[in-house]
């Protein structure tokens, strides 16, 4: 897997696609080091991914442990994270989100205590903290302005990890802050879509919508044919056994059951409504958004030093 470096500054709407596809047809600079982590709770991968001329990396997606039914949170899975960034070496410059999950709570800032590191999203996490600020009455003190973050990202944003150079590709649909990470010459999708025979996400959150969702994932699909991509769940169909969460565009384009080649936009929202009015509400939706739209932080703990998170009845 190899990374690019492209030139500094911001590449706006098409031309961010544009810049990512020239990044990606480049391997001056050499391999992106990826190590992935499975949450089988909640079917979520995690990744560590680094430049290993520099040894700079960053965090993808981290998971806190949660447990609904007691309220407790556990740091096992960034335990792993942690004990990898330090064997091998690591110094985090980011702990990116790729949007505001609603099937787990976010490690990033138990994982900036000990490992450092910005914490960023894309800027559009504003509009989850305006809906979900009200969802929850969080009050006047919840700040829906996403400095709760340390970065916001635009779409057509450049950065680097170490000599890796990264374009941001704001993906929304999903929700409306979905982003993805070109890194190199990988891309790491978040939720926009899954394996091909389980197609994509679903777009009936609040904010979501399903034809924003089709074209985000065509954005991704006009990138170079063995572009590898990076999922953020994997979930099992009745015809496969293993888990798997990296993919290639020309795969995705051949097989994915909802987008792939031939599939109309019309098409595909009929088939993304018709499957989201089958699905049940995540299972963590509750608590997990209640603390990723605070950057992964609890709510304040009351005056007697414990933290609540609320569950709003019959408002979803």
């Amino acid at each position: 897997m190899t990374g690019t470096l492209g030139t500094e500054g911001t590449a706006p709407g098409d031309l961010a696609l544009a810049a990512a596809s020239a990044q990606l047809a480049s391997t001056a600079r050499g391999a992106a080091v990826v190590k992935g982590f499975f949450d089988p709770a909640t079917s979520t991968i995690s990744y560590v991914v680094h430049d290993p001329l520099t040894m700079r990396g960053a965090v993808i997606d981290s998971v806190l442990d949660y447990d609904a039914a007691s309220g407790r949170t556990s740091t096992r899975s960034a335990e792993a994270i942690a004990n990898h960034v330090r064997a091998e070496g690591i110094s985090i410059d980011w702990l990116l989100e790729t949007h505001a999950h609603a099937d787990h709570l976010s490690a990033a800032p138990w994982l900036q205590k000990r490992l450092g590191g910005a914490i960023a999203i894309g800027e559009h996490i504003r509009d989850v903290q305006a809906v979900f600020g009200d969802i929850f009455n969080a009050g006047a003190d919840f700040r829906r302005d996403g400095s709760d973050f340390d970065r916001l990202w635009s779409d057509g944003d450049r950065f680097a990890i170490g000599d890796l150079p990264v374009t941001v590709l704001h993906a929304p649909g999903h929700t409306p802050a979905c982003v993805a990470y070109a890194i190199g010459d990988l891309v790491f999708v978040g939720d926009t879509m899954f394996m091909p025979d389980y197609g994509s996400a679903r777009a009936d959150f609040p904010g979501g919508d399903a034809a924003r969702l089709f074209r985000s994932l065509r954005r991704i699909l006009e990138l170079p044919g063995e572009t590898p991509l990076f999922l953020c769940h994997d979930y099992l169909t009745p015809g496969r056994q293993e888990h798997r969460w990296e993919t290639t565009v020309a795969e995705q384009r051949g097989a994915n059951v909802h987008a792939r080649d031939g599939i109309s936009e019309d098409e595909f929202v009929a088939r993304r409504r018709a499957r989201d009015a089958e699905l049940a509400m995540p299972a963590l939706l509750l608590p997990a958004v209640q603390v990723n739209m605070r950057a992964g932080r609890l709510p304040p703990a009351e005056n007697n030093g414990v933290a609540y998170l609320k569950i709003p009845i019959d408002r979803l």
